[in-house]
């Protein structure tokens, strides 16, 4: 009895490029909770009453609905500088750096600048290094490298990544950034880049994310591609989502078992 047919890319492909935010960690859980927790700590600390009252009171009204909106915006900023960014022309600027920024631009667009002193607000962006890993990808990678070599290829700068390995036992072989080439994704410069320091051709690297928009890009610059579903994390619409099983190598939906199935499918178990 034959076993299971394993997607062309199984034997071809030598190394897996891993997008991180959203599809290995799940920093909308994890921001949310880390900023709810500070701000109860602040609130209760001897300190809090010495704030201003209008700080004051906005922090105390703040649900947790109004923190998730708060750490959605965080990443949406994100998401805004990176799409925005020409390499060439615009100054470079890191993940970090970034997060930091715009951590005190939102602070005081919330109308809560001064809740937090300039120390806390840097170990308050630093969060991003903090950001708890999906259920099955510690387990899903490692077991992925046992055939694989295993990259990331985030945005995130390399101390980042490298945090995030560690913190959440990743597993990765390689750390792969965007900085590495003074680009972000989407920029072709990223995906290509992320194959010459493989040492592989871009057929040979297969793409991991759970973002259509990522996969899209990597496979225009002959990558292969892999898609896991995870929560709220897909900004196409549904048309554009249905029409995208038609390009995408291997697709793991939401309830299938993430980088686990992943390995299945990949013959890996």
């Amino acid at each position: 009895m034959s076993g299971p047919t394993l997607p062309p890319l199984a034997s071809h492909v030598q190394a897996l490029a891993f997008d991180v935010f959203g599809t290995v960690v799940d920093w909308r859980t994890s921001l949310e909770e880390e900023l709810k927790r500070l701000a109860g700590e602040k609130i209760a600390s001897p300190g809090f009453v010495s704030l201003p009252q209008p700080v004051q009171d906005k922090v105390k009204q703040l649900t947790p609905d109004g923190w998730a909106e708060f750490a959605a915006q965080w990443r949406s900023s994100y998401h805004s500088f990176t799409r925005g960014f020409k390499p060439g022309e615009s100054e470079w600027r890191d993940i970090d750096a970034h997060h930091h920024e715009s951590l005190v631009e939102l602070l005081d667009r919330w109308h809560l600048g001064g809740l937090f002193g300039e120390d806390e607000v840097l170990e308050l962006s630093r969060a991003w290094h903090r950001l708890r890993p999906w259920e099955d990808a510690s387990r899903g990678i490692h077991l992925l490298g046992t055939r694989y070599t295993t990259a990331t290829l985030s945005n995130g700068n390399t101390s980042l990544l490298s945090d995030l390995n560690d913190f959440g036992d990743l597993g990765f072989k390689r750390i792969v950034s965007a900085a590495d080439f003074k680009a972000y994704k989407p920029h072709p410069d990223v995906y290509l880049g992320a194959a010459r320091a493989l040492g592989l051709r871009p057929d040979q690297v297969a793409m991991v994310a759970a973002h259509l928009g990522d996969l899209k890009t990597a496979a225009s610059n002959g990558m292969r591609t892999i898609y896991v579903e995870r929560p709220a994390e897909e900004e196409w619409e549904a048309e554009e989502t249905r029409q995208a099983r038609e390009w995408v190598d291997v697709w793991v939906t939401h309830a299938e078992g993430g980088f686990l199935e992943a390995a299945r499918r990949l013959g890996l178990s």
